[in-house]
């Protein structure tokens, strides 16, 4: 019951239930039943045999209970799905249920039947992501905001390429859980000690059709102690997850009170405080960081148990498990809270305009400088709107007023041509370029 409350909350509701004891219990008799079918077609088993085996396996008939407690003592759930799997099977057909496997076989197969459809879901919420981000992103192209480097006002950017350059790196990610997803989920065939011990005739070709068979993708080799497969997996969700939390963060610092840029919508979470009442925190944006951090610690344990000794490995092996299928789940409830904060969040473009101005226009005082030299001389021109900084941040006013205030400016700049100087709309760089480069690179996925 404790997880319910320190580990659920992060994962994804749709796919939990798809990763129960059950659904596990069922991959492991579909791949039992595919190693009988694809013997049975190399004329290794009678015809017929994969037929009666899965017309005798039955899913509710195995114990759950006894599977779990009965699991730590071989090591590995299989040991004890062979056994009872067995003893539901008529006696005549036990002999060719499991043959040419090992245990490994059966968990790491079953392990990617399970996370297959939920790596798939994954995918397809990146590009609900995708979809909603890009009419955000359409929205605000030549919305203006403060752009920030080291946390403090720098120079002024648009929402729209903020946006851009966040879709851009989710769209790296979805790249490349896209490419493990659809050549990544290697089936897992090679018997006791990885060579196909008792098929050398038969057993590329079995672990080949095994995979065609499961639609899943045939490896060069066995992979039992080669985890490189269960490491690319583990990269690409870490690549997901720091391309959500990326946007996460950034969204919690622009909702800040203080800075109001934007806010969460109200399908993220309710956002309340058992202390503070009048507070909206920025809940989805936790609920996504918390995931993504769960994430990398997950990948961390992935690579920290990636080399494994000799043709089995010896506790490395077995520390995979909850860490990959956990970095799955938490990816996915990740990109549930993403996919509502892209489609509905709020922006508030005044208060984007307010923040513009907080500095009293320092943040121009390079292009304020860089107008007037071309009048009088550089280094007056840099003291002239120092001075005019200065004034201006006193007296809440704007640098343009500030600067037309001293005569020696008032001279040689017109007011027009000084306030379009001075307009944060002028000071976006290519923003806009960005944006259509993104939205031309998107519609292509």
């Amino acid at each position: 019951m404790l997880d319910s409350f320190i580990r659920h909350p992060f994962m994804s509701r749709t796919g939990e239930p798809a990763c129960s004891a059950r659904a596990f219990v069922e991959a492991m008799c579909r791949v039992e039943i595919a190693l009988a079918r694809v013997q049975e077609d190399a004329c290794l088993l009678a015809s017929g045999t994969a037929a009666r085996i899965e017309g005798q396996l039955d899913v509710d008939a195995f114990d759950m209970d006894a599977l779990a407690a009965d699991s730590a003592d071989g090591g590995n759930v299989a040991i004890p799905f062979v056994k009872q799997a067995k003893a539901q099977l008529e006696p005549a057909l036990r002999g060719d249920f499991h043959r040419g496997a090992t245990s490994q076989d059966i968990v790491d197969t079953a392990l990617m039947l399970v996370l297959k459809p939920r790596l798939n879901r994954c995918l397809a919420l990146l590009a609900d992501c995708r979809r909603d981000g890009l009419a955000l992103m359409d929205r605000h192209v030549d919305t203006v905001m403060i752009g920030r480097t080291l946390m403090q006002q720098a120079m002024p950017i648009t929402f729209g390429a903020k946006v851009a350059h966040w879709l851009w790196g989710l769209a790296q990610a979805e790249q490349r859980l896209a490419q493990t997803t659809a050549n990544g989920l290697f089936v897992q065939f090679g018997g006791p000690v990885g060579v196909h011990t008792g098929l050398a005739d038969n057993g590329l070709d079995l672990m080949d059709a095994l995979a065609a068979e499961l639609g899943l993708t045939s490896p060069m080799l066995p992979w039992h102690t080669d985890r490189q497969p269960v490491l690319a997996l583990g990269d690409a969700l870490g690549a997901v997850a720091v391309a959500a939390e990326k946007i996460a963060l950034d969204v919690a610092l622009m909702a800040q009170t203080e800075i109001g840029e934007v806010s969460e919508p109200a399908t993220t979470g309710a956002g309340g405080s058992s202390s503070m009442p009048h507070k909206r925190n920025p809940v989805g944006c936790a609920r996504i960081r918390a995931a993504a951090r769960q994430v990398h610690a997950a990948v961390g344990l992935l690579h920290n148990a990636g080399a494994q000794p000799m043709e089995r490995g010896l506790g490395e092996w077995h520390a995979e498990w909850a860490p990959l299928v956990d970095s799955v789940l938490l990816a996915e409830g990740a990109l549930e809270t993403l996919q509502q904060l892209l489609s509905g969040m709020t922006v508030h473009p005044d208060r984007m305009r307010y923040n513009l101005a907080l500095t009293g226009g320092a943040i121009f005082t390079g292009p304020a400088t860089d107008l007037l030299s071309k009048h009088i001389d550089r280094e007056r021109a840099a003291e002239l709107v120092q001075q005019a900084t200065a004034s201006a941040r006193e007296s809440g006013g704007g640098l343009a007023d500030a600067l037309l205030a001293q005569p020696e400016v008032a001279a040689v700049i017109g007011d027009a041509a000084l306030r379009a100087a001075l307009d944060p709309a002028a000071h976006t760089g290519a923003g806009a370029a960005h944006v259509e480069r993104v939205r031309i690179a998107l519609s292509a996925f």
